[in-house]
């Protein structure tokens, strides 16, 4: 299975946005025992390429995210990532995850935007970010752009994620209300866990109706 597949099946990825991570194989192993197998560690991380080497190796489903150079892109497939992810629109880095049949999922806000990540073979486009214009916003993209793999980034957490679905997102980000930093830092691991479950459990039950 893919990485890709990983998340659509899941309805959901982490992104890990922590200064240091001291243990990235406990760190997914917590996340996947918690229903979110698919994890995004970050550029801005420091030595995030060891740490994707680290959790690749142990057989996590592992990608880079804020990739935002084709350097960086190919140092990530280099390094294990099976999926990038960007913040915004960088074609060059879609030509590097093209080159390696590697699925990108690019950053975009606007109709244009979308239309453009589509246009530059993003796998998925990351709405970003997300709390800006909250679920109905999803809907709205998706009217003239049905075919569309939206997964809204940034803002989403267990209140609002299955409102994002319920849209029509096809997965949703969960960011640092299930892995906070304090949490990474101090090797929290069960609270992570727990943490992700209640997030994965939110998802079939959305307050608000498209």
């Amino acid at each position: 299975m893919n990485a890709l597949q990983t998340i659509l099946d899941d309805r959901a990825l982490a992104v890990v946005r922590a200064p240091t991570v001291p243990d990235p194989v406990a760190l997914a192993d917590a996340l996947a025992r918690g229903g979110i197998r698919a994890v995004e560690l970050t550029f801005t991380t420091a030595g995030v390429l060891d740490l994707l080497r680290r959790a690749a190796d142990a057989g996590a489903v592992i990608g880079a995210g804020t990739v935002l150079t084709a350097e960086q892109a190919r140092a990530a497939i280099d390094s294990g990532a099976q999926f990038l992810v960007t913040p915004g629109l960088r074609p060059k880095v879609a030509e590097v995850a093209a080159a390696h049949s590697i699925p990108v999922m690019m950053g975009a806000l606007t109709p244009s935007e979308v239309m453009d990540a589509l246009d530059l073979g993003a796998a998925a486009v990351k709405i970003f970010p997300a709390r800006a214009l909250g679920p109905a916003h999803v809907k709205d993209l998706l009217g003239p752009l049905p075919d569309a793999r939206l997964v809204p980034s940034g803002g989403v957490n267990a209140s609002n994620a299955a409102d994002f679905l319920a849209h029509g997102a096809v997965a949703v980000t969960a960011g640092t209300d299930v892995v906070s930093p304090t949490a990474v830092h101090s090797a929290d691991w069960d609270g992570i866990c727990s943490r992700a479950q209640l997030f994965v459990n939110s998802l079939s039950n959305p307050k608000g109706t498209p």
